[in-house]
């Protein structure tokens, strides 16, 4: 299948929480994320030994039925809400993706977009992989699942060698959530706290929707992991001298009651609305 014009901004969350309904937590997670992305929505659960995935298309409030939720049990799940620029608006798109390689099975939802994912998925159609979609996040679910590494910290800093641009991930295997954000931090990605369990989402009006505690903002190269150890975080090995947060988080992308490098966007709109 041709590549598709990747997407700009998506909504992404994570949660890791035993002894809650996590799925229908992260249906009202998307539910507060809708403003990112209104073709689809899907949400992906994992109970310990076994990840469940259910896409649809539309928005999250007829994605997902009470049936639906049911099939996702669970102390783990990730979602995602997608907005495309250019055509790729089908079902085959819709994320997480979730990659089933040897190492086991991983999702990810994934916002922002790959220079370099064009390359990424024609490697791995020679490689054999069987891509279904045409978009750069199945590439980089995959890139993941194929990555060698002592540890789940390692293979992810490995695929991340291989990314070229933007993007803030929620990834998750049967028995651990792992947020990610890209060197530049192009893409805000956030870390909170409920119920003794935790949350990442890409914007903090997430985390209030559900009750949960805001933390502190994912830094720009970091990769955060929550298992049954806790929470462990990864810097940057090599942090940028710069950062680049996407503008458009600023004025356009981001709920005006998220908060964003430490200001309430309300606020930041209206200071730059008086300059």
């Amino acid at each position: 299948m041709p590549f598709d014009s990747p997407r700009e901004a998506c909504g992404v969350f994570g949660i890791y929480a035993p002894g809650e309904d996590v799925a229908r937590l992260t249906f009202f997670g998307l539910y507060a994320l809708q403003h990112r992305g209104q073709e689809s929505a899907g949400i992906a659960a994992a109970d310990g030994h076994e990840i469940r995935l259910h896409t649809r298309m539309g928005l999250v409030n007829t994605a997902f039925s009470e049936e639906d939720l049911a099939r996702l049990p669970g102390h783990i799940a990730i979602g995602h809400t997608r907005y495309s620029t250019t055509g790729g608006s089908r079902q085959v798109n819709a994320g997480p993706f979730v990659a089933r390689a040897e190492s086991g099975p991983v999702a990810v939802s994934h916002n922002g977009n790959l220079v370099n994912g064009e390359n990424l998925r024609r490697e791995l159609l020679e490689r054999g992989i069987p891509l279904t979609s045409t978009t750069d996040s199945e590439a980089l679910t995959w890139m993941i699942a194929l990555a060698y590494g002592p540890d789940l910290a390692s293979r992810v800093r490995q695929a991340m060698a291989r990314f070229v641009g933007a993007y803030s991930l929620a990834v998750m295997t049967p028995d651990a959530l792992v947020g990610v954000r890209d060197p530049l931090g192009i893409r805000p990605l956030c870390l909170g706290r409920l119920n003794g369990g935790w949350v990442i989402a890409s914007e903090t009006c997430a985390l209030a929707t559900i009750g949960a505690t805001f933390e502190r903002e994912i830094e720009p190269g970091e990769i955060v992991v929550i298992d049954a150890q806790g929470v462990r975080s990864y810097p940057a090995p090599e942090p940028q001298e710069r950062q680049a947060m996407c503008l458009f988080e600023l004025i356009y992308f981001a709920r005006p009651d998220s908060l964003l490098m430490g200001e309430r966007l309300h606020l930041v709109r209206q200071r730059m609305g008086a300059e």
